[in-house]
């Protein structure tokens, strides 16, 4: 299978503004941050969480705990990721009763990400409330589920795939629509 790219659809400097507008977002729909945590989904989630953290705290002054969340072995595709899927850890150093959870993922496509993070989130406790940001929301929902805050809305073909690229993970900050050759 080979990735041809389509298009950039967001550099460094979209991606920044996105992040940048979601958390003045998180910060207005929540009259502030009092009771607010970010929790990243692995992989992308996770450098988007605190890339938001640090956009949070620039501009409220105050310190919002941020977790990682794994999700694998919640996952409803499990046993077609091969007969070891690698199991990462989850690292939410904080109580989520009583908080307001901001999951943080990269793309939104189907939900079933989203499904299972809420599955896992809810093994840690009950918080509050829970909110979904996305840098990428791309349509085509098999699940109830929507995002709360999005960087970019981005209709796609299902034969496309799109690519969010980070510093942190990836060495580049851009957001590609790839095609399957």
């Amino acid at each position: 299978m080979e990735l041809i790219k389509k298009a950039q659809i967001m550099d460094s400097d979209k991606i920044r503004r996105s992040l940048t507008r979601i958390a003045h977002e998180i910060i207005e729909k929540n009259k502030g941050v009092e009771n607010i945590a970010l929790v990243g989904i692995r992989t992308r989630g996770v450098p988007l969480a605190n890339r938001l953290k640090e956009n949070i705290e620039k501009i409220e002054g105050k310190i919002v705990p941020t977790g990682i969340l794994d999700i694998t072995l919640y996952r409803d595709d499990l046993t077609t990721l091969g007969q070891q899927p690698v199991v990462n850890s989850t690292r939410v150093d904080f109580k989520v009763e009583d908080k307001k959870i901001v999951l943080v993922d990269d793309v939104l496509y189907t939900g079933r990400t989203a499904r299972a993070a809420l599955d896992a989130l809810i093994d840690l406790g009950r918080p509050k409330a829970i909110q979904f940001a996305v840098l990428i929301d791309r349509g085509h929902k098999e699940l109830p589920i929507r995002a709360d805050y999005v960087g970019k809305n981005v209709p796609t073909s299902k034969k496309e795939i799109v690519a969010v690229r980070l510093i942190e993970t990836d060495g580049a900050d851009e957001v590609l629509i790839q095609e399957i050759k």
